[in-house]
């Protein structure tokens, strides 16, 4: 490479020393688990799906244009809140809705990080507009006021492999966080948890994508309506 030529995404994280020692420790294991769903070295897409009653967060993965497979589950470590939206700052909340990676960071407080773009179109309409918060990770070390935290060495794999898939393809790295596994019973209990229909709305709009994933293994559009709302179109 000259010295005018801009290097990856991937080379310039791997020049960041905890990413360099993360991938020394685990880049064999990412490669191996990408080469079994034939991603060797193929541009591929990365969806996160977190359950917060559960503590899981899913990591499926696509070729461009190709159905998702599931490449692994991680168990989150420690979350806080309960179940429904983040709506304000220091409601200790992790927050529920769709949300994309938007960034990385080598160097966090909490070994590795990448975040979320809370607060979303929907959260600025609904929650408390003077005091929405931000700065929603998952993140390392095992410790969370409103973030999702792995073990650091969960966290190491889920970075490397976040990105490798921003390095090779620009497609937006989606993350749907849910109250829970959506049954159809888990999901009758869960109205009757909101007996003012304050959310009701949007665990409906996530039902409605989590049974349509579940379907085609293919991500709906989602688009914001003006109150909040969420528009769902089925593949």
């Amino acid at each position: 490479m000259s010295q005018h030529e801009p290097s990856s995404f991937k080379q310039t994280q791997l020049g960041y020393e905890r990413v360099s020692k993360a991938d020394d420790r685990c880049g064999t294991e990412v490669a191996r688990l990408l080469q079994e769903k034939c991603l060797g070295t193929t541009p591929f897409q990365v969806y996160f799906r977190v359950f917060k009653e559960e503590g899981e967060l899913e990591c499926w993965v696509a070729k461009a244009g190709g159905t998702f497979s599931h490449l692994k589950t991680y168990t989150i470590c420690c979350s806080s809140g309960k179940k429904g939206p983040k709506r304000k700052q220091g409601d200790l909340q992790v927050p529920e809705g769709f949300y994309t990676i938007s960034r990385f960071n080598p160097l966090s407080l909490y070994h590795l990080s990448i975040g979320l773009d809370y607060p979303n179109t929907s959260d600025r309409i609904l929650g408390d507009k003077n005091n929405l918060g931000g700065d929603v990770f998952i993140h390392g070390k095992c410790v969370s006021v409103g973030c999702l935290a792995m073990t650091d060495e969960l966290m190491e794999e889920i970075y490397l492999i976040s990105v490798e898939a921003r390095d090779r393809s620009e497609t937006p790295i989606f993350l749907h966080s849910f109250p829970c596994k959506l049954t159809d019973s888990k999901f009758k209990k869960l109205m009757a948890l909101d007996p003012k229909q304050e959310v009701a709305e949007l665990w409906g709009e996530l039902k409605v994508i989590q049974d349509i994933f579940e379907s085609t293994k293919k991500l709906p559009e989602v688009a914001y309506l003006h109150d909040g709302r969420h528009r769902v179109q089925g593949i």
